[in-house]
């Protein structure tokens, strides 16, 4: 098969690597890729949402099957762009046409979409600044702390968690007038605020069959103890001691099957990766945010535990065979560590030489590079907030965060950043 998978991340550096372990991947391409990805397949220098380039790549190269990693161009329409031309029309995809993108591209419309459905979640409100007022008049109705949600894409970073008034009502009204999150703060869903433990859970669906793959438990904010401000990622644990059979039971009966069902009935042909934010309320599973495609950094803890062929998983998606796809899952335990660089979430310097990425001392840890480029001198430099991803395997958690954490120590940068307390909670949890 000749595929071409669209991204640079480090979600796109682990599907990369995995894809390129079929049999039946004849080549690889990844636009844009990053200096990670390289080893696996051909860099192609396409923007993800250059459409245009993405369609007429298809076409010179005879694509077989187009993998979309990242948001942005399935919410801006890419699989339909795509339909629209007899030429590209046949071409599976994976990823979702722009109605079922709006599951994560809109807040308001995923928050709709779960009430109608009867799917678990928190109550809310959506305003607009045109309604501003009566947005301020409802928080003060609510219990604190208070959830803060911008309505449309915002890299991970749009939901503010609010723990006074003032600072709720001062956060509302920067993000309605003052655009603090530019277009996607035009609308902002208030929430009722959940206590539990988050997880998040994927499901592979070509819209009538599904597959839930292996869950994880991703760390958001920068700092240690989960403090300061949220970021895309700086890890990920798979799997999660607390989602025993009797849990993953629920939510599948009671998140999955309504999403899916849900989505038929509302006439939207869904084929790609549904993500499933969740928080574990006492044992009861309730639904927080859906995203349309792999998480990242999650999808680097989850995919080395898949066993079974994942182009083959990727293949049956898009062209509606997953019902005959026997997913098999490996007993390893997995831990991500995100290595960032300095200032990130906020300002951040790029062109940082990476050096220890050649031989290590551990055999169970894979690095995936994230924001990184190949310099004119053949060096590997930084080229982005979240460089690299190492995960570890092990046999227990505890191993799996050990070898992770022994790789990190092995690479540096000027002004590296990462958190030194990935898996501690769970390993609590164990005590």
């Amino acid at each position: 098969m000749n595929i071409l998978l669209i991204g640079s991340g480090g979600r796109e550096n682990a599907f990369a690597w995995k894809i390129k372990q079929s049999k039946k991947c004849e080549n690889l391409w990844i636009a844009p890729g990053n200096a990670g990805s390289s080893a696996f397949g051909q860099n192609v220098s396409i923007g993800v949402n250059d459409f245009e380039g993405i369609k007429s790549f298809c076409l010179q190269n005879k694509i077989d099957l187009l993998v979309v990693g990242p948001e942005e161009p399935l919410v801006k329409g890419l699989r339909d762009f795509m339909a629209q031309s007899p030429e590209t029309s046949g071409i599976p995809i994976v990823g979702p046409g722009e109605s079922g993108a709006k599951l994560e591209g809109s807040k308001d419309f995923s928050k709709k979409f779960m009430m109608a459905h009867g799917i678990p979640t928190a109550s809310y409100a959506t305003f607009t600044s045109a309604t501003l007022q009566e947005g301020i008049d409802f928080l003060k109705q609510q219990n604190l702390p208070i959830v803060l949600k911008a309505d449309g894409l915002a890299a991970g970073k749009g939901v503010l968690i609010c723990t006074s008034y003032e600072e709720a009502t001062n956060s509302l009204t920067d993000m309605l007038v003052g655009q603090k999150f530019g277009e996607a703060s035009t609308r902002v869903v208030i929430e009722t605020f959940l206590t539990g433990i988050e997880l998040s859970v994927f499901v592979a669906t070509d819209g009538e069959s599904y597959k839930i793959l292996p869950e994880a438990k991703d760390y958001k904010r920068i700092g240690e103890g989960d403090t300061g401000p949220n970021t895309g990622g700086m890890g990920a644990i798979s799997p999660v001691p607390f989602a025993d059979k009797d849990f993953m039971d629920k939510v599948e009966e009671r998140v999955v099957k309504p999403t899916i069902n849900g989505l038929k009935k509302d006439n939207i042909d869904y084929r790609g990766f549904l993500f499933i934010g969740l928080m574990n309320m006492e044992g009861e599973p309730c639904v927080i945010e859906y995203n349309v495609r792999m998480g990242d950094p999650e999808t680097q803890a989850v995919l080395p535990r898949i066993d079974s062929d994942f182009l083959e998983l990727l293949n049956a998606t898009a062209n509606k065979t997953l019902i005959d796809y026997k997913l098999e899952i490996a007993p390893t335990k997995t831990a991500t560590v995100v290595m960032v660089a300095g200032g990130y979430p906020d300002a951040y310097e790029k062109g940082k030489v990476i050096s220890g990425l050649g031989k290590s001392n551990t055999q169970q840890a894979i690095t995936f590079h994230a924001g990184t480029k190949s310099s004119p001198d053949d060096q590997i430099v930084t080229n982005g907030g979240r460089v690299l991803g190492i995960t570890g395997l092990g046999d227990t958690v505890e191993k799996a965060i050990e070898n992770a954490y022994l790789r990190v120590s092995e690479i540096k940068w000027d002004k590296a950043n990462y958190r030194k307390d990935i898996g501690q909670d769970i390993l609590q949890l164990g005590k």
